[in-house]
């Protein structure tokens, strides 16, 4: 009979090498949290499975460029931290507006907005950081809006005076079920939002300040 280590092990080779971050929360079906945290810290010193922070395990792959394993992926890290503690979570406000054309400055680390705030998590050199969202971002987090409300949180903050010359930008970035999320929830966004918001939503020129 498979122990709680090897119906671990099993699963993990299912993924594959490299493709996902494990936390014990996802082995709880196998055994009880006693047995699963023994049973990865065994597959941790044997070094079958690498520890990449705190709760958090992965199996992973060897890098020919480094010849050695390769750090755990910043992606499969959020997708595991989501999971673990049941929120939402989306790039900065920064990468928002980078992904909608707005500047074409790039975070110089990887930063994180979560329905709740979270610990930050190390991987090798980097640290991957995990702010709370507000009470403004909050509300779209689940929502394919929720970047549209970062941009404009982003310009908001850093550049104001370019609010309004920013919306037919959006406009066009934006996707359409972004623009629809948006105009379901108008009434959601602070008020200084609520013009440019509906002038996304509703294809026309903002009103002048």
């Amino acid at each position: 009979m498979f122990g709680v280590a090897d119906k671990i092990l099993n699963r993990v080779r299912g993924h594959g090498r490299g493709v996902r971050v494990y936390t014990p929360k996802d082995f709880l079906d196998l055994g009880s949290r006693a047995s699963v945290d023994q049973a990865l810290s065994r597959l941790c010193k044997a070094g079958t499975l690498r520890r990449v922070d705190r709760g958090l395990y992965d199996w992973p792959r060897h890098s020919t460029v480094l010849d050695q394993p390769a750090p755990a992926s910043v992606d499969a890290v959020v997708d595991a931290v989501k999971r673990r503690a049941n929120v939402q979570v989306v790039p900065g406000n920064l990468a928002a507006a980078n992904a909608l054309g707005l500047t074409h400055a790039v975070p110089t680390r990887p930063e994180f907005l979560a329905s709740r705030h979270l610990g930050d998590v190390t991987i090798g050199n980097r640290t991957v950081t995990f702010n709370a969202a507000g009470a403004v971002l909050s509300p779209w987090l689940a929502t394919p809006a929720a970047v549209i409300v970062q941009a404009l949180v982003w310009l908001h903050d850093n550049a104001s005076d370019r609010l309004a010359d920013a919306i037919p930008t959006l406009r066009k970035q934006a996707s359409d079920d972004a623009k629809r999320s948006l105009a379901k929830g108008l009434n959601r966004l602070p008020g200084w939002a609520i013009p440019a918001a509906r002038s996304i939503v509703e294809n026309r020129a903002p009103l002048a300040a």
